[in-house]
């Protein structure tokens, strides 16, 4: 079974938990495990949310990367 493709930019993320692949209406949710509505990104963070900042950029190392230098 296949998970279902996460939208990037819903018309109306209030009205739905993104929590699981099930995408539950906000007043009925399935899971069953007593926890309040997950919020989608995009109401977290606003609509650039998919573009990382230049300051979480790290190598490998986990140190932060040289993005000065970044071709």
């Amino acid at each position: 079974m296949n998970a279902k493709t996460f939208p990037l930019a819903p018309s109306h993320p209030e009205r739905l938990c993104w929590g699981c692949d099930r995408y539950c209406k906000w007043n009925a949710l399935a899971c069953g495990n007593g926890a309040d509505r997950t919020p989608h990104p995009v109401e977290l963070f606003g609509s650039n949310w998919t573009i990382p900042l230049n300051s979480t950029l790290v190598d490998r190392s986990g140190r932060p990367a040289d993005t000065e230098n970044a071709e």
